[in-house]
């Protein structure tokens, strides 16, 4: 049970749009019914689930998901950075075009895609100029957290019809959050086993409202574009006690770094760590990845409550469901924390996309794709084509045949202050990665023998054609402004 200042915090927008039926679209009048679109997005939550091999780690709504549908075993974020990846997925256009580099800093509200590219028409806006009721819960854009929980933060008003602000327990409970960098509680490692219930917590919220936004859609049988946008696992892990004991410390491995990584070299590749995540203790480094997968499995749990959702209305046979997340995550690997890198763990995401009808469903894809496919994937379905600005390229061959392929690689990048950047591409077995042209340090890695990348081969000399190649690859990347 909710109390009621909980209850106060959930903070609704346009719910006259919603239940006014002179506001109905004009899809319901259409004699082909449309499908709909449930687009679930989790927060910083890397590829450590049971469909991903991470046999460690308890996911099974999210692994249920992934037999229905089509799973992406490579698929890669723009940027692996919350503002900008998002920003990038839901225009459908690469960071550099929307310029987008970097999170927000002294202004909560810059940068914003709309201050280089004002037109640009996003994907739930363009499902709304469609027809479509869009709605939002939680975090689609970026917002930071924990603070901003509970407001539109970065939202992008012309996207949505209806928008939903679910605050919990979780955003309450700063003075007991362990830290090991106070008070930067979004930024650090930060974790809380918290004695409250799962509803109780902002996704818990979030995946109520969804459910009764969806029984509202149901009843009055309106198309919906709805984006479920889940907090967790992002720090502060902060997550029930029951999805804690889980995991116990005792039974976590620590990962092993190579010489390179010991003497973190070529340093651009290493410009995400933080001096207090690199004297944390074995212990606490345990405890960090204890309440990382206790985040994990508590959204899990929220996901599973909003799928079966979808069945128990009878919304499966007409609604695309979408779960990914918006960058990948270190664990220690690398001896890194968090995100920013353009190693494959940092860059790869989760990716599974259950479509009705979809001949592929039930299989993994292998073939290279990147989030920017999401917008032409979405519109192929739904019978409408995206603006011809967008720069992915739809999924749909994939979801008829899980064996095709639409692109021969996957780009990632990223930036620092001192305008170091670097751009990776992920082609076949091969990551490569260069840091500002190759001038601040290169780096190849054969993800089939070496998934650690733990041997750097760009200075290979066996491997010159190859670096030559994909360093080419890149070129038209960076310039794509």
């Amino acid at each position: 049970m909710l109390t009621p200042k909980l209850a106060a915090a959930t903070v609704l927008a346009g719910l006259l749009a919603l239940v006014n039926p002179s506001k109905a679209s004009a899809a319901q009048a259409s004699a082909t019914p449309k499908l709909n679109v449930l687009l679930i997005l989790a927060d910083d939550l890397n590829c450590d689930l049971g469909c991903y091999g991470a046999t460690e780690v308890k996911t099974p709504n999210i692994d249920a998901l992934a037999a229905r549908g089509v799973r992406f075993e490579h698929a890669y974020c723009q940027f692996p950075l919350c503002s900008p990846s998002r920003s990038s997925f839901l225009t459908g256009r690469r960071p550099n075009v929307t310029g987008v580099l970097t999170n927000p800093a002294a202004n909560p509200l810059s940068p914003n895609f709309r201050e280089k590219i004002p037109d640009t028409i996003t994907l739930p806006q363009q499902f709304k100029l469609q027809g479509w009721f869009a709605a939002r819960i939680g975090k689609l854009y970026h917002y930071g957290v924990p603070n901003d929980i509970g407001t539109s933060s970065l939202d992008d008003y012309s996207s949505w019809d209806l928008v939903i602000n679910p605050r919990g327990r979780d955003r309450e409970e700063h003075s007991r959050i362990f830290t090991i960098n106070p008070p930067d509680l979004g930024a650090s490692l930060s974790w809380l086993a918290d004695e409250g219930k799962d509803a109780e917590h902002t996704d818990g919220i979030g995946a109520t409202e969804a459910i009764r936004l969806m029984e509202k859609f149901q009843q009055e049988a309106r198309p919906f574009f709805l984006g479920v946008g889940f907090y967790r696992p992002h720090t502060p892990y902060v997550a029930p006690q029951k999805w804690f004991d889980l995991y116990p410390t005792s039974q976590i491995k620590l990962p092993v770094q190579s010489a390179d990584d010991r003497a973190r070299q070529p340093a651009a590749g290493y410009l995400s760590s933080k001096p207090e995540q690199d004297t944390m203790s074995d212990d606490l480094r345990r405890q960090a990845i204890q309440g990382y997968h206790a985040g994990t499995s508590f959204m899990d749990a929220q996901v599973g409550r909003v799928v079966e959702a979808v069945d128990r209305l009878g919304l499966a046979k007409n609604t695309i469901i979408v779960f990914l997340s918006d960058h990948g995550y270190h664990l220690g690997d690398h001896g890194l924390w968090q995100k920013r890198s353009l190693f494959e763990r940092s860059a790869r995401v989760p990716l599974i996309i259950a479509a009705p009808g979809a001949r592929a469903n039930g299989h993994s894809a292998a073939a290279p794709v990147e989030l920017v496919d999401l917008y032409p994937t979405l519109t192929a379905l739904c019978g409408f084509e995206p603006p011809a600005y967008v720069d992915g390229k739809s999924l749909r061959p994939i979801l008829d045949d899980a064996t095709q392929s639409v692109k021969p690689a996957a780009f990632s990048q990223t930036r620092y202050p001192g305008n170091i950047e670097g751009y990776a591409v992920r082609a076949g077995r091969w990551r490569y990665i260069e840091w500002n042209g190759g001038a601040g340090g290169r780096q190849l890695f054969d993800e089939e023998a070496d998934p650690a990348e733990a041997h750097n081969l760009a200075a290979d000399p066996a491997q010159a054609a190859r670096v030559a190649e994909l360093s080419a690859l890149i070129g038209p990347i960076r310039a794509h402004k």
